[in-house]
């Protein structure tokens, strides 16, 4: 009932900075919480960053201070505004949403994973 798109991966030297949109359509309404993802080769995935609702964001230790998440309400939509960028930083991001209050690890939907690719 709800598709995420997202854009805006891609390469980009370390120190560079690139900014990630995920749009969700459909039954919106069961939205609450959105967030991203990423994996990296031979890596687990982990929690990059969420928002909830009303605002309240929660980050990896890894990115805090570097990546900031954001949302639009208005127009169904997300952000992760990443800078600073460094090879660790390499992996395939995912956009997720849930219905619930929090981002959970097995999120109700998910989108479609864009590359994003630090080089040294």
């Amino acid at each position: 009932q709800v598709q995420l798109v997202e854009s805006g991966g891609g390469l980009v030297q370390a120190g560079g900075s690139l900014r990630l949109s995920c749009v969700a359509s459909g039954s919106i309404f069961s939205i609450s919480s959105m967030g991203w993802y990423r994996q990296a080769p031979g890596k687990q995935r982990e929690l990059v960053a969420a928002v909830t609702r009303g605002g309240i964001t929660d980050y990896a230790d890894s990115v805090k201070g570097r990546f900031t998440i954001s949302r639009d309400n208005a127009k169904n939509t997300v952000y992760l505004q990443m800078n600073s960028l460094k090879p660790e930083d390499t992996a395939v991001y995912y956009c997720a949403a849930d219905r619930s209050f929090t981002l959970r690890l097995n999120s109700d939907y998910w989108g479609q994973g864009t590359q994003v690719t630090v080089s040294s």
